[in-house]
C-alpha cells in the first residue's frame, strides 16, 4: 500500500480538495484508494493533533482538549487504532491523508518523526504532497486566515525575515511560546516559515527520505471548477478518473482595511487577555471580528514583491525538479508599490470596539466558568477535579508538595507535565558537576591614564560578611574598579568600604539621602556624573549576591571579550542558587557554601531568567537601570550589538527594553550571574527583616523563600576561582583596619540571627522556610500560583 500524506499548506485549497475527497470516498474506495474518515471527516486534524509536540500546544489542542500529553498520548493511541482498523477492513492499494496543518504548523523533527512513526505500521512506503503557488500570493491567503484567527502582528513580520540568511529560520524565531490562557498560540502569531519551498521540502525528505516529497501548483480555476478531480487523480496516483465534482466559486478577497481593523483589534483582545480575568470563546472572537468588517480591495501579491524576488531563484529550481510545478503558474503577480498596512478606515478605534463589546465577553466569561468547559486556572482559581484528577496529580508529588501546594499550584504541577515551562537541566554543552584544573592567577593591569577600565557600579545596605569575598572575587577576574552606594547601614558595611576606598581598592559614596521611587535607582542616576563611570570600558549594575561567572577560557573578562569581539552589550543571565542545606550563617566563601541551583531551562517564575547587562561604555544609551542600560540615544541603534549569554545575538530583542531571557534568547555557555538571593537560611532572615534596595515597598516574605530556593541541580564551575580569589582576599585581609570592620560585620549578624529567633514571626518563617523541600517542577507550580510581589 502507498500512503499520500497531503500537508497543505494553502488552508483553501487544502479545503477545497477534501471537499472532493469526502463527497468521492466511495467512488475511491472501489478503485483501492481510501481517503480515511477516521481522523475527520474532510481535513484530518486528528492526525496532525496527535503528533505535534507536546510542548506545542496550538488552538486546536487547546480548543479540544489535548493539552495534557497523557490526554494526547491518549488520543494518539486511539488514531493509531482505528486508522489500523480501517485499513485492515478496505484493504486499500492507496491511502490519503490529508490536513493543511501538517505542512503549516508542524515545524520540528520530533513532530515529522512522530508522523511517521504512526505511518510506518501501515506501510513504509509513503509520499508526500504540497500544493503551491507564489509564496506572495500563498502570504496573501495565509495571512487573511491568520487574522481570523487572532494574529496581531502585520506582514512586516515576514517582510522582516527577508533580511536574514534564513527564511525559515528567522520567521520560526518570530514564534511566541503558547499561552493559551492568553490566547497565545505560536502557529497564529509566528511567521509564516514554510514559504521557504525548498527548505520545506528539505525538512521533510530528512526524515521521508530523498525524493518522497511532490509539489504541485495550485490552480484555483481547476480545483473550483468540475475538473477538480483530475487534479487528485494526478496528484494521488489515482488509477481512473471517477468523474466530475460540484463546482464552487473562488472565495473573495477579503479587504485589506478590513485586516488592518482585525489586526489591531486582536492586538486589544490579546492585551485584554493577558491580564487573564476574562474568556473569550474563539467562535465569539470571529463573530465580532465579523462585525468590524469593512469592504474595499485586497491586498495585492504585486505590493509583496520581495516576497516573491526572494525565493524567485528556488522556484525555478523546484520547478525543474517537480513535474507538477509550472513556471508559469507560479510567476509572481505583476509588481506593484511596496506594501504598506492599509488604513482601517472612518477613524477606526480598536478599544472602542473592545469596549463595546465587553458585557458580552463577560457575558461568555460567565457562561465559560458556569459550564467547566473553561480552564479556572486563567482567573486565578483551580477547577474542580474531575475524575479523580485530584488524586492523580497527589500522586505525583512529594509529601511536602502534598501537604503544602494549595490547589491552583496543584493543577499547575500538572499542567507543567507537558508544558514548555517545565524546567529541566538540558541546556549548553557544560558539564557543571565535575571538577576542572583551577583557573590561573591574572596579572593586574595596567590602566591607560584616565581609564577607570572594567567597572561594576553597585548598592549595598548591611552587607559587611560578604564584602571582601565579593569584592576579590571579581577583581581576580578582570574588574578594575568599583563603585558602591550605601544607605541607613547599621552593621560596618560603611566602615568597611571607607576602609577599602582609603585602600584604592574602590569608591564608597552614602546615598542616605536618596529620593523618587527606590535608593537604587537614585544611586545609578548620580553614577552617570561619577568620572569612575565617565571613564570606564565596560559598566556592570550588580549586587553584592550576584557574582560573575564565566565560563570559558581562563575564567575570566578578557575571554568573554574575546569570545565576542563584536559585542557592546552583554547579557549575563541569573543562575539561582538555594541554601544548599545550610542553615547557620558562617564566615566562610558564598561561592564555596553554596552550589545547589536552578536547572539552566528555567523559564518560570518570571524571575528565573532574569539577566543583568555587562555593556562597553560608547554612549548609546542614557540611562542605567537595575538591570540593564536604558534609554537608546538617537541614531544609537546601529552601534549596539547584545548577545547573551553564550554570545548568540539577542539585539533584536533587548535593544530598547526587557531584562528577562526567554526560550530563543537563553544561553549561559560563556557567562552567566550566580545569584546567591538566599545564602544561609540565617542570611535569609536578615535579609528579610532589612527589605529590598529597588523595591523598597514590597517585603521578602516565603513568596520569595518559594522562588529563588533550588536545590536540585549543583553548578561548581565558579569554584575553580577559589584559588586566585582567596589570594587576593588574603591580600586585603592583611590590612588590620579592615580585618577588625570584617570580624565585627560577622559578630553583627551573628547577633542579629539570635535576634530574629528569638521573635515568633521570623523564627516561624525560618521553620515554614526549612520544611519546604520541594522538587523544581513543584517549586515553578508553587511559585505561579502566589502573589509575586512578595
Amino acid at each position: 500500500m502507498r500512503i499520500y500524506v497531503h500537508i497543505g499548506p494553502d488552508s483553501g485549497s487544502s479545503d477545497r480538495l477534501q471537499r472532493v475527497l469526502d463527497a468521492k470516498r466511495d467512488q475511491l474506495i472501489g478503485q483501492g484508494v481510501l481517503y480515511a474518515r477516521s481522523l475527520g471527516a474532510r481535513n484530518h486534524t486528528r492526525l496532525y493533533l496527535a503528533v505535534s509536540d507536546p510542548e506545542n500546544v496550538d488552538s486546536l489542542r487547546y480548543n479540544r482538549g489535548y493539552i495534557a500529553a497523557d490526554k494526547q498520548q491518549v488520543l494518539r493511541d486511539d488514531v493509531a487504532r482505528q486508522l489500523q482498523a480501517e485499513v485492515d477492513r478496505h484493504t486499500p492499494d492507496v491511502l490519503i491523508l490529508s490536513a493543511h496543518q501538517l505542512g503549516s504548523s508542524l515545524c520540528t523533527a520530533s513532530e515529522l518523526k512522530r508522523l511517521r512513526a504512526m505511518l510506518l505500521p501501515l506501510s513504509d512506503d509513503i509520499r508526500v504532497v504540497a500544493h503551491l503557488d507564489d509564496p506572495a500570493r500563498m502570504l496573501v491567503q495565509r495571512y487573511a486566515g491568520q487574522l481570523i484567527d487572532g494574529r496581531a502582528r502585520s506582514l512586516d513580520l515576514e517582510l522582516g525575515c527577508l533580511t536574514a540568511p534564513s527564511f525559515w529560520d528567522a520567521a520560526l524565531a518570530t514564534r511566541p511560546a503558547p499561552d493559551p490562557q492568553a490566547g497565545q498560540f505560536s502557529e497564529i502569531q509566528g511567521a509564516c516559515y514554510w514559504l521557504d519551498f525548498q527548505r520545506l521540502q528539505t525538512f521533510w525528505e530528512n526524515v521521508f527520505g530523498l525524493g518522497s516529497v511532490t509539489f504541485r501548483n495550485i490552480r484555483p480555476e481547476q480545483f473550483y471548477s468540475q475538473h477538480a478531480p483530475k487534479e487528485l487523480q494526478a496528484a494521488f496516483g489515482i488509477p481512473r478518473s471517477f468523474g466530475k465534482s460540484d463546482p464552487e466559486d473562488m472565495p473573495t478577497a477579503p479587504s485589506a482595511s478590513w485586516l488592518t481593523r482585525s489586526r489591531m483589534f486582536n492586538d486589544a483582545v490579546l492585551r485584554l487577555l493577558a491580564q487573564k480575568k476574562v474568556i473569550l470563546p474563539r467562535q465569539l472572537w470571529r463573530k465580532f471580528l465579523g462585525e468590524i468588517k469593512t469592504h474595499g480591495a485586497p491586498i495585492q501579491p504585486g505590493s509583496l514583491q520581495a516576497v516573491s524576488g526572494y525565493f524567485a531563484e528556488d522556484i525555478a529550481l523546484l520547478c525543474q525538479t517537480h513535474d507538477g510545478l509550472d513556471p508559469h503558474l507560479m510567476a509572481p503577480d505583476q509588481p506593484t508599490h511596496n506594501w504598506q498596512e492599509a488604513d482601517p478606515t472612518r477613524g477606526f478605534r480598536p478599544t472602542q470596539y473592545l469596549m463595546a463589546f465587553r458585557w458580552r465577553i463577560n457575558e461568555a466569561t460567565k457562561e465559560e466558568l458556569a459550564n467547566k468547559s473553561a480552564d479556572l486556572a486563567s482567573l486565578g482559581a483551580a477547577p474542580a477535579p474531575e475524575n479523580g484528577a485530584d488524586a492523580n496529580i497527589d500522586a505525583q508529588l512529594s509529601p511536602v508538595a502534598r501537604r503544602v501546594l494549595p490547589p491552583l499550584a496543584k493543577q499547575n504541577f500538572a499542567k507543567l507535565q507537558t508544558s514548555v515551562f517545565a524546567p529541566h537541566n538540558r541546556l549548553g554543552v557544560i558539564d557543571e558537576e565535575a571538577s576542572a584544573p583551577a583557573y590561573s592567577a591574572i596579572k593586574t593591569r595596567i590602566l591607560p591614564k584616565g581609564s577607570s577600565g572594567n567597572v561594576i557600579v553597585g548598592c549595598m545596605k548591611n552587607e559587611a560578611p560578604y564584602i571582601i569575598e565579593w569584592v576579590a572575587y571579581h577583581r581576580s577576574i578582570g574588574f578594575d574598579s568599583f563603585l558602591i552606594y550605601t544607605n541607613d547601614c547599621s552593621d560596618g558595611t560603611t566602615e568597611i568600604l571607607n576602609r577599602l576606598q582609603d585602600m584604592g581598592i574602590l569608591q564608597h559614596r552614602n546615598n542616605d539621602s536618596w529620593s523618587g521611587n527606590s535608593p537604587q535607582q537614585h544611586a545609578l542616576d548620580n553614577a552617570l556624573s561619577e568620572p569612575v563611570i565617565k571613564n570606564a570600558d565596560w559598566i556592570a549594575h550588580i549586587d553584592v549576591d550576584e557574582f560573575v561567572n564565566v565560563r570559558c577560557g581562563n575564567g575570566t573578562l578578557a575571554d568573554v571579550f574575546d569570545s565576542v569581539p563584536d559585542a557592546t552589550n552583554i547579557a549575563m543571565t541569573w543562575r539561582l542558587f538555594g541554601y544548599n542545606g545550610v542553615t547557620n550563617l558562617a564566615d566562610a566563601f558564598v561561592i564555596e557554601q553554596f552550589d545547589a541551583c536552578a536547572p539552566k531551562y528555567c523559564p518560570k517564575p518570571h524571575t528565573a531568567w532574569g539577566f543583568k547587562t555587562m555593556f562597553k561604555n560608547i554612549g548609546a544609551y542614557g540611562k542605567i537601570s537595575c538591570h540593564r542600560p536604558n534609554k537608546l540615544k538617537k541614531g544609537a541603534e546601529h552601534k549596539v550589538k547584545w548577545v547573551n549569554g553564550s554570545g548568540t545575538d539577542m539585539t533584536r530583542d533587548a535593544l530598547k527594553n526587557g531584562w528577562r531571557n526567554s526560550k530563543k534568547t537563553i544561553g549561559y555557555d560563556l557567562i552567566q550571574l550566580n545569584h546567591y538571593a538566599l545564602r544561609s537560611a540565617e542570611s535569609y532572615l536578615i535579609k528579610r527583616q532589612r527589605g529590598r534596595a529597588l523595591h523598597v515597598d514590597r517585603s521578602i516574605g516565603l513568596n520569595y523563600w518559594i522562588r529563588m530556593d533550588w536545590s536540585m541541580n549543583r553548578d561548581v564551575t565558579i569554584q575553580r576561582n577559589l584559588s586566585r580569589m582567596q589570594a587576593e582576599y588574603n591580600r586585603l585581609m592583611t590590612d588590620p583596619v579592615l580585618l577588625v570592620w570584617h570580624q565585627k560585620g560577622v559578630d553583627w549578624h551573628h547577633a542579629k540571627a539570635v535576634e530574629l529567633h528569638a521573635m515568633p514571626e521570623f523564627e516561624d518563617l525560618y521553620q515554614q522556610a526549612l520544611a519546604l523541600d520541594l522538587t523544581e517542577t513543584e517549586r515553578v507550580a508553587f511559585a505561579l500560583a502566589l502573589d509575586m510581589e512578595n
